[in-house]
């Protein structure tokens, strides 16, 4: 971002024209990072400092990257490719498994687990009743944000699953009206699951609690 702006939005060796896009994008991701750090430490379920906290953070810092990356390459590509996606599994289990065992919490990653096989299983089931609407892709990454939804609570995966279609059918419903699409248009999904992962993580618990109140559950 520095060198984009000493160099003057050009390339050192041919002068040629930078997209502004890169210096944004970098800027954006930061301070995305600051926000997520910021959340995780003040976060109720743990203390500042601890092995716990250092992995969860670790954990969301690295599906922050991974959310920013993916969401650009689905709008530009509409693709999810899987050597992104898949490694995100592995990782996932890796910090989040740290973080259970540092914290001694193995139910929150057992949820995780669950959170996993719950998503994945809606969009496998949406992929194959509606080949054309949903991609094997947005299935597979549908699980890693199932981890780490579920990994919060049911609140967290609840709000981030059901958001992710509301998002995505405002943008679409937007659309239409604007006229810039038809009802057999594809638009890219991905985006609007991980927009939908992240008012989750950091909404889920409080819009669930309210959601419950309102019904006279909780």
């Amino acid at each position: 971002m520095l060198s984009w702006v000493l160099l003057r939005g050009r390339c050192r060796d041919c002068a040629a024209s930078i997209s502004a896009r890169y210096p944004l994008v970098e800027l954006g991701t930061a301070l995305f990072f600051v926000l997520v750090a910021s959340h995780f430490f003040s976060a109720p379920f743990d203390i500042p400092g601890t092995g716990a906290t250092v992995f969860t953070i670790l954990a969301y810092l690295y599906l922050a990257a991974v959310s920013v990356t993916l969401a650009l390459i689905d709008v530009d590509t509409h693709t999810l490719p899987n050597r992104i996606v898949l490694p995100s599994y592995l990782v996932g289990f890796g910090l989040l498994g740290g973080a259970a065992f540092a914290g001694g919490d193995a139910s929150a990653l057992i949820r995780g687990i669950l959170g996993l096989g719950i998503l994945w299983a809606i969009y496998l089931g949406l992929a194959l009743l509606y080949p054309g609407g949903m991609g094997f892709g947005d299935v597979k990454l549908a699980g890693v944000l199932g981890l780490f939804l579920g990994y919060l609570g049911w609140g967290e995966l609840i709000v981030g699953g059901f958001a992710a279609f509301l998002l995505g059918g405002i943008y679409g419903l937007g659309l239409l009206l604007a006229e810039r699409a038809s009802r057999k248009s594809g638009i890219p999904f991905g985006p609007w699951m991980l927009g939908g992962a992240w008012v989750g993580i950091f909404f889920g618990d409080q819009l669930w609690e309210g959601y419950l109140s309102l019904l006279g559950v909780a």
